[in-house]
Order: C-alpha cells, then sequence, then structure tokens
C-alpha cells in the first residue's frame, strides 16, 4: 500500500510510484504538448523547493482564508454523507483533490461516527479516470454507490466533463452504477454535481505542489505504465523536511471542528449551477477573442489553476482583478520572478487567470 507521506488512515494514493527523466525546458514541453508529439501526461516538470518567501505567502493565504476553507469543508462533508452514507467511499482526483480528500474522511468520520474510506487515483485529461485503480476498489468490496469523487475546484469543467464521460463508460461495461459527479469545495465552472461554494477564493493547498499533497507528482501516463498497473507518479521523498500534508491535514479539521462545535453547520447560498456555467462560458467567448486564442486549453481561470499554470507551465501572462489583493499576492510574486506580465481587468469574474504561451508564438 501506497499513502505517500500521509498517515495511512489518511489516504491510500493508487497509484505507481515510478522513476522518470523531467523536463525543464518549460518552452520545449509545451511545443510538445501543444504541437500534438507528446501528452502533458507523459512528461513532468522538476519540482523544487519553495523559497522561505513563497512559504511564507503560502502560510499567509492559509491563515486568511482558513476559515472559509474549514466551513466549505464542513458542508462538503455533510453533501457526501446526505448523499453516499457515513460509509462513504471518497476516491479523490489526484493531486489536487487528495488533501480535500483527507480532510472529507476525517469529518466524515468524526461528524457522522461512519467508516469513510478514503482513496486517491489518477484522472488525465483526454485519457479518462484509471480504470485499473476502479476495478481495485470494487474487488475490495466497496458499495459501487457509495463511491464519491472529490477534488478541490472546477477551472473551466474540463475534469468533471471527462469523470462523468468515463464512469459512464465504466458503468456501461461493468454493470455499476457509480455516481459521475464531482464533489469540490468550490465550482468555478457550473460542472459539479454538489458544492460547498461557488467564490473563487484561494485554497491554500494550491499554491504548493508535492509538499502539501503526500510528497506525489501529477499523475503520469506513459510507456512505463503497463496496461494493468496504476497510473504512475514520482514520490519526492527528498522534500521530507519540507512537507506540509499531514499538518495542513489536521489544521483544517481541527478548524473545522471548532466551527461545528460553537456554531454548527452555517450554510451559504450558493448559485446555480446554470448561473454559474454561464459566468464561464461567457468569459471563455470574451478571453479567446480578447487575447487572440484559438486553444480554449491555454486559458485557465481561477486562482486554483492560475496558480499552477505559473508552477508548471510556461504562461504567456496573468490576469488579475486587482493586484493589491491578499488572494493573488503569491500570484504576483511568482509572476514577477518569472518574468511573466501581469494585466488588471477590474472586470473579471475571478480574482486571477492565467493564459499559458502558445507554441505558435515566436
Amino acid at each position: 500500500m501506497f499513502h505517500g507521506s500521509y498517515r495511512p488512515a489518511d489516504v491510500e494514493f493508487l497509484l505507481k510510484p515510478i522513476q522518470m527523466e523531467f523536463i525543464a525546458d518549460l518552452q520545449h514541453k509545451e511545443a510538445l504538448i501543444q504541437t500534438g508529439q507528446r501528452h502533458y501526461s507523459e512528461m513532468l516538470s522538476p519540482e523544487r523547493v519553495p523559497s522561505d518567501q513563497y512559504f511564507s505567502f503560502f502560510r499567509k493565504a492559509h491563515m486568511a482564508n482558513r476559515k472559509q476553507l474549514a466551513q466549505d469543508c464542513l458542508q462538503l462533508a455533510q453533501l457526501l454523507h446526505d448523499h453516499h452514507g457515513p460509509n462513504v467511499t471518497i476516491v479523490s482526483l489526484a493531486r489536487a483533490g487528495t488533501p480535500i480528500g483527507a480532510i472529507s474522511r476525517h469529518l466524515v468520520e468524526r461528524l457522522y461516527r461512519g467508516q469513510a474510506t478514503h482513496y486517491s487515483v489518477s484522472i488525465i485529461r483526454d485519457r479518462g479516470i484509471d480504470t485499473v485503480a476502479l476495478r481495485e476498489i470494487l474487488a475490495r468490496g466497496h458499495d459501487p454507490e457509495s463511491i464519491a469523487f472529490v477534488d478541490g475546484w472546477t477551472g473551466k469543467g474540463v475534469i468533471s466533463r471527462e469523470l462523468e464521460m468515463t464512469i459512464s463508460q465504466f458503468n456501461e461495461e461493468m454493470g455499476t452504477t457509480i455516481d459521475s459527479g464531482l464533489n469540490v469545495l468550490t465550482d468555478l465552472a457550473g460542472s459539479a454535481a454538489r458544492t460547498a461554494s461557488g467564490e473563487d477564493y484561494l485554497i491554500a493547498s494550491s499554491i504548493l505542489n508535492s509538499t502539501i499533497s503526500g510528497l506525489v507528482s501529477r499523475s503520469i501516463l506513459n510507456d512505463s505504465i503497463g496496461p494493468e498497473d496504476y497510473h504512475g507518479c514520482v514520490y519526492f521523498e527528498e522534500f521530507t523536511p519540507y512537507d506540509l500534508s499531514r499538518w495542513f491535514v489536521d489544521d483544517v479539521v481541527s478548524a473545522a471542528m471548532e466551527i461545528h462545535e460553537r456554531t454548527g453547520f452555517n450554510h451559504r447560498s450558493v448559485p446555480t449551477k446554470l448561473q454559474l456555467g454561464a459566468i464561464s462560458r461567457d468569459y471563455m467567448v470574451y478571453a479567446l477573442s480578447r487575447y487572440g486564442i484559438s486553444d480554449v486549453n491555454l486559458i485557465k481561470p481561477g486562482i486554483g489553476e492560475a496558480t499552477r499554470v505559473l508552477l508548471r507551465r510556461n504562461p504567456e501572462r496573468v490576469i488579475v482583478r486587482d493586484s493589491a489583493c491578499d488572494r493573488v499576492a503569491h500570484l504576483v510574486a511568482l509572476a514577477t520572478e518569472k518574468n511573466v506580465r501581469i494585466d488588471v481587468d477590474q472586470g473579471l469574474p475571478y480574482h486571477a487567470v492565467s493564459i499559458i504561451r502558445s507554441a505558435l508564438d515566436a
């Protein structure tokens, strides 16, 4: 069993740890992806330990958003219980969903006295969810109707739609009735089945890479993965002294339980899927025209997605609603460090958007 740097009770990763060569040249990597020579899931950029300044941004962001994150985790735990019961089988989407899945498992067990289980599996755009991992979960005796897919947020809704499509195919092939809907903390695209929020706020785990996700890389699907293997990952054991994975889970669970004991559940209204979806579609149409982009995959809306672009892609620019806002301080710092253009658009429906540089640009 593989738990990364988490405690065994927090999560089991149904991933295959592998060794691989990293591609440090982001411009070359983008050219390979955008010209179709390589799929993004076949390659990894090297990771590095964040600087002291960047860890400081993380801690400030976490403290500023800790209460909202804890409240949303409480609401997500209730949604999971209400739709799948106290013995819910949480299947988080590695790796952004992994911390949220671990937090949710703890809260479901503490609040509803159930026997929640948490696995983290790979899902890859255009290639689907890891069906080997899903079959293993079923083989362990979990009721298909207990399975709930969890992620941190939606951006454009690509992964939630990928999930719905591939789970529908899986159900047809296996004769199962697994719920294909995605459960998230915040749904910017209006594509999740259930969400605690529709606001673009800073989920602090999006600021860090492996050091907040069990020292595990983004999932990999290349020639080293056989037909009966789980999708792959790299385990960055050398980052152990800087790992915040367990601390983050424990701190958010503690904050959530304090809120619950003091005030109980305090549900906030969430815009409808139709409203959130309309905002997302309208912005994408605007952005494609405004920035002369033909590939929708180059536009990454929301703080979480914008952060990931700056950490591991080749950004052309970052757009923020307010460059002085604390919620985007880490993005401004990263962009400045990497000499990435920063635009301010006060009409932005999100706090931040990143645009990936086209491989066709001179």
